[in-house]
């Protein structure tokens, strides 16, 4: 039995202690009137207004290396990431096809040519007797009905000539366009760059019949561009000349900076769609490209890597701020109401203006002082009088966030 009173003498011991403890803690945070608010001070320091979007990262120049004749890969001269200059052997199509045209084109100019010379003696003859019958005529020693015959014939050999003449021009064309298509069998790169995709292998046949069939795909990857996809009840708020900067998923602490360059005047969307009229009626939501360029002299920026951006459209550096949950409602002079407590733990409402605004925190643009103390709006509720009104003469309604 004296060890069943020791432990109960034990157990009423922690619980009295309990009970001490809770009240103590209790008094200390929530005092006799029940929870005190939570404030936070009037500091200094830095406010951004942002726009924030989801962008990806191409190279500054990306083409699409194509054929231009139809025929299989022979040859393909570069590697995946190679880095090519200007004018260097890509690939190399088989050319029998465009050769054989070319000896056919010069074959047949060839024979045009060497007709010629028939049709210059036929027409020299005919010269020659034109004019004996044009004098035996003036002589009266001829009928005008040969002379006439003479004059038809003429014409005739100068006719042929002027068409033989076209027919060379022709097949002279030819001759270029087969030479032309020859040298498209030799596909070479269109700008310096890194090959970036290679789409067709060597043995594979491309078609040209319809349109340029892709080889490579060459990108200049020393500057890249963002695509930072913006909402359109952001865009309104973006323009050339504003300052952004992103991070990307493998390096969120490295920070890079640019300036838009230009916000596109439509949707991608608008490239797949049959008009205008489908895109505003799409049901999905409509986002513009704003495009900036960042140097990428390391190479650690990738194609197509996912860039979270944010597009700068204010800041104020060293100024008083407060947290935007300690604003209440605009009035309609567009001062804010907060709540500010007193060395003494008294609350009292005061109109603020209010500059910036990132969502997180606010710029004050007067009505505080470095060092006071302002109530979070969510806490309002909780300290408000017996009869809904907030203690100290606190206004109700004190939940949204301020806005610029």
């Amino acid at each position: 039995m004296k060890i069943d009173r020791r432990k109960a003498a034990v157990i009423l011991a922690a619980i009295v202690l309990a009970l001490v403890l809770g009240f103590g803690v209790k008094a200390l945070l929530f005092g006799k009137d029940g929870p005190k608010p939570v404030t936070a001070t009037v500091a200094v320091g830095n406010v951004e207004q942002t726009v924030m979007a989801t962008g990806s990262l191409e190279p500054v120049k990306l083409v699409s290396v194509g054929a231009q004749v139809t025929g299989q890969i022979q040859k393909l001269h570069v590697v995946l990431g190679q880095t090519v200059a200007k004018g260097q052997l890509i690939a190399e199509i088989d050319s029998a096809p465009q050769e054989n045209a070319l000896q056919t084109a010069q074959a047949d100019l060839a024979n045009i040519r060497a007709q010629r010379a028939q049709l210059d003696a036929n027409l020299a003859q005919s010269q020659l007797a034109y004019t004996r019958q044009q004098t035996m005529l003036s002589a009266d020693a001829t009928s005008r009905a040969d002379f006439e015959a003479a004059e038809a014939a003429l014409k005739a050999a100068r006719s042929q000539v002027a068409a033989n003449a076209a027919q060379i021009q022709k097949a002279a064309v030819a001759v270029e366009t087969a030479k032309l298509n020859l040298s498209y069998t030799r596909i070479v790169a269109p700008i310096d760059g890194t090959v970036v995709a290679i789409v067709t292998e060597e043995g594979q046949t491309v078609s040209a019949q319809q349109s340029a069939p892709t080889i490579i795909k060459l990108g200049q990857l020393d500057t890249m561009t963002v695509k930072a996809e913006v909402s359109e009840a952001d865009v309104i708020k973006v323009h050339a000349g504003q300052s952004a900067y992103f991070t990307v998923l493998g390096d969120a602490n490295r920070r890079y900076t640019g300036t838009l360059r230009t916000v596109e005047p439509a949707p991608e969307t608008i490239e797949t769609e049959d008009s205008v009229t489908n895109v505003s009626a799409s049901s999905s939501a409509i986002y513009y490209n704003a495009l900036f360029d960042v140097p990428n002299t390391d190479g650690r920026l990738r194609t197509f890597m996912t860039a979270q951006v944010s597009i700068v459209l204010g800041r104020a550096s060293n100024v008083l701020t407060i947290p935007s949950a300690a604003l209440g409602s605009a009035g309609a002079d567009g001062a804010y109401a907060v709540q500010v407590m007193d060395d003494h733990g008294g609350i009292a409402p005061r109109k603020v203006r209010i500059g910036l605004n990132d969502g997180s925190h606010a710029e004050v643009k007067s009505g505080l002082k470095a060092g006071e103390q302002v109530v979070l709006a969510q806490t309002a509720a909780k300290t408000s009088g017996p009869n809904g009104g907030a203690p100290g003469g606190m206004r109700r309604g004190m939940g949204g966030l301020g806005g610029l």
